[in-house]
């Protein structure tokens, strides 16, 4: 029997008292089970169970460490008095996984529910880290909608090469354009593989696992202060036993995630992102999330917040900085007070206190990395919205990476019908191109891809870097890594294998490209559009069995957020 004096904290852990305390042969086989592990009797004492969800896994890079952090996590949930019970769910690497971690983000997002809601857990906490692991959670939490807290891996540490420090993702890519055109041999090219990733963490810029862990703490679903923490660094592991306290304090609280993401804190999200000059990738994870709340983010909120909010983050691909460099700026918490007044201050956070009190007192302590207001590294935010009839439910280019020269061009068309074909094609001396066309690249989308690869950042043409030219407008239904750079369009919805403009397009044709008008246009008439869109044939399916045919008959398109249909809580 239980003592009185834990019946009212009984009422408060409802869930796992439904597992543990049910009368019978069920409540006592439960808690043999659960003794055999080594738990003593009182563990049943009216002790909430915090579930962990842990990402890890040898094959996520970024993930790798987070063994030992929920370790830290454990002795923060046992110091608040509950009982912590770490689990598995499967882990996404963007080095390892093909044809594209985007795939299986939906899968993870299920997965993580289901065995959330499926366990006798009165509170979580998530362990994330690499690109879509925090997507994906998030999702999952949304879903399952019980307390909820996350705690990221951290970036990695900078590696150096040449007496450059190197970031991870954008500078490799630089060096591998020298090494095409044969400014770095083969040695320095190994030395280069040698050190650009040195430790534990994900990558060490705004990619899209820093931008997606900063927006979970812009979300109010970290600790103040939390994302930003380099992986090696002992403030990890500290943060990380305050979450495990944290996590116990939510369930009395109430704050489940539908509390602490609203709509103003998604508002609050997107502002942070062009703050930051965050990835392409956080408008199609941010919607997703949204969406399983039941709040619809549309094209038009990001591009309004972008043209109010600047750039301030000085970090690669859109400036010169790397993550640890922002971590010691000040974080997330300082960015969000340069820019207070374009914030909802009064939304609640994990923490139980509102974002306004968690960063009043933060304070910027280097204005190099963090830029001010009167200094912004860009006037617009990161990212730009397009349409037009060649992206007619919306494209998106990530302004800040990309040439003031090309923001405004008008080029021929050079089409590649797939990735294989634009591999094979890319590096050839015949290529038809100059510098002034714009290289197309369909069937790259959720369906056609199939699972909207990061194929989007088409490599430029070895016969343009030989003559110096080192950017030019490349459009797709692709999405690309958030630490890559350049006048890329992406994102454009319809993708062509359902059918969109992308599909019609036909070498030679004329293509605008009008970023501050925010217009993406083929120079086609309405009559030769229709007529085009009529003929095509529709392409076969990449899959007829098992998960791959789930996603494509259920995945919706970029501008929805690439979630299944049954899974999100907006009407249809």
């Amino acid at each position: 029997m239980v003592e009185d004096g834990h019946r009212e904290q009984f009422m408060k852990n409802r869930r796992s008292n439904e597992w543990f305390q049910t009368p019978g042969y069920h409540g006592m086989s439960r808690r043999a089970w659960l003794r055999s592990e080594g738990f003593p009797k009182d563990v049943f004492d009216g002790k909430p169970v915090i579930g962990i969800c842990n990402s890890w896994s040898e094959l996520t890079n970024c993930n790798a460490h987070l063994r030992e952090v929920a370790q830290a996590v454990k002795r923060g949930v046992i110091a608040a008095g509950g009982i912590a019970l770490e689990f598995p769910t499967i882990s996404l690497g963007e080095m390892f996984m093909q044809p594209t971690t985007m795939l299986f983000r939906n899968l993870m997002a299920m997965d993580v529910e289901e065995s959330i809601r499926a366990n006798p857990l009165d509170a979580v906490v998530l362990l994330c880290g690499c690109d879509k692991t925090t997507p994906a959670q998030l999702m999952g939490a949304a879903s399952a909608n019980i307390p909820a807290i996350m705690v990221p891996g951290g970036p990695m540490l900078a590696g150096t090469f040449r007496g450059e420090r190197l970031g991870s993702g954008t500078d490799g890519r630089k060096l591998f354009d020298l090494y095409r055109t044969g400014r770095l041999n083969e040695e320095e090219w190994s030395e280069v593989e040698s050190c650009i990733a040195r430790t534990s963490g994900h990558c060490t810029v705004m990619g899209t696992a820093s931008t997606m862990t900063s927006l979970s703490e812009a979300l109010g679903m970290t600790l103040p202060g939390c994302a930003n923490i380099p992986a090696p660094d002992s403030r990890r592991m500290a943060i990380a036993e305050l979450s495990g306290r944290a996590a116990v304090e939510l369930i009395e609280a109430g704050l489940a995630p539908a509390r602490i993401m609203t709509r103003q804190a998604f508002e609050n999200a997107i502002t942070v992102l062009m703050a930051l000059g965050g990835s392409t990738n956080a408008v199609i994870h941010l919607t997703a999330i949204a969406g399983r709340l039941g709040i619809r983010l549309e094209a038009r909120d990001f591009d309004q917040i972008s043209r109010r909010t600047p750039c301030l983050a000085n970090v690669k691909p859109s400036g010169e900085h790397l993550m640890e460099d922002l971590f010691h700026a000040g974080g997330v918490p300082a960015v969000m007070n340069r820019i207070t007044d374009l914030l909802h201050r009064d939304c609640m956070t994990v923490n139980g206190k509102t974002v306004g009190d968690n960063i009043a007192d933060a304070q910027v302590q280097n204005d190099a990395v963090i830029r001010t207001r009167q200094n912004p590294l860009f006037a617009e935010g990161g990212l730009a919205m397009l349409h037009g009839n060649l992206a007619p439910d919306g494209a998106v280019i990530k302004q800040t990476a990309a040439s003031p020269h090309l923001m405004r061009h008008r080029g021929r068309a050079l089409v590649f019908e797939n990735r294989d074909e634009m591999n094979a094609r890319i590096d050839r001396d015949d290529l038809p191109i100059d510098r002034d066309t714009v290289l197309v690249m369909r069937n790259c989308g959720p369906k056609g891809g199939p699972g909207m690869p990061e194929w989007g950042h088409i490599p430029m043409p070895r016969k343009l870097l030989n003559q110096g030219v080192t950017d030019m407008v490349r459009i797709s239904d692709a999405r690309m890594s958030g630490t890559s750079f350049g006048t890329v369009v992406l994102h454009v919805a319809p993708e062509s294998a359902v059918g969109g403009p992308l599909a019609i397009v036909q070498t030679g044709d004329e293509i605008v490209l009008d970023v501050p008008a925010r217009k993406l246009d083929l120079m086609l008439s309405g009559e030769e559009i229709e007529q085009r869109l009529r003929a095509l044939t529709p392409p076969k399916p990449h899959y007829d069995r098992g998960y791959g045919r789930l996603f494509l008959d259920h995945v919706t398109q970029a501008n929805a957020g690439c979630d299944f249909d049954f899974l999100h809580a907006l009407p249809g």
